[in-house]
């Protein structure tokens, strides 16, 4: 059975990160992402996450207690657009996972905005390592949606071939505008 984007972004994470990684959640949301990537980048590694709601922090935070994870994790109560002011530009990161669009189950007027989005790929980016993976994962049937997926497909079909390959993988027959998963990866240097 064909993985939705959500579950292919796991796998996309699971076939790179390794223990000692340095990964970043740039929408930390309800806190999956970071769980799975606090696993798999071990006691040596670590996982940078953001979100300007602090219902996510918490959500986040409760799960990483339980699954005695929490010291594999540092979580930001600021935006994403951040991220060149908390992590050196020498950072090496391995992956990075964006699911964009606005939190589940909680106020639907707080989105993620293309010019924030735009700030934090670009950051990311420069911190990439080879062979490391940003992941965005575009839920778009929202006001404002629509723009921030085409500004993610913009930048995603400018980058050079020669430093990066780009996969953009989606359902194209399903309703309700099912969420898009673009992935780029840093070629080998």
């Amino acid at each position: 059975m064909l993985q939705t984007a959500l579950h292919y972004s796991h796998t996309l994470l699971k076939e790179i990160l390794q223990p000692g990684d340095i990964a970043v959640d740039a929408t930390m949301g309800n806190g999956f992402d970071t769980l799975f990537m606090a696993e798999l980048v071990g006691k040596t590694g670590h996982v940078y996450s953001f979100d300007v709601q602090e219902q996510a922090l918490n959500t986040t935070q409760e799960k990483l207690l339980e699954a005695d994870l929490s010291t594999r994790a540092h979580l930001y109560l600021q935006g994403h657009e951040t991220i060149g002011m908390i992590l050196p530009r020498e950072t090496p990161i391995k992956a990075a996972v964006f699911n964009l669009g606005y939190l589940p189950k909680s106020d639907k007027s707080i989105i993620t905005l293309p010019t924030t989005t735009k700030i934090a790929m670009d950051e990311i980016l420069l911190r990439l390592a080879p062979r490391g993976r940003l992941i965005l994962v575009a839920y778009y049937g929202h006001v404002g949606g629509v723009e921030e997926l085409t500004m993610v497909r913009d930048y995603c079909e400018r980058l050079p071939q020669e430093q990066f390959s780009v996969l953009n993988y989606q359902f194209i027959n399903q309703k309700n505008q099912p969420p898009i998963l673009f992935c780029i990866e840093r070629k080998k240097n």
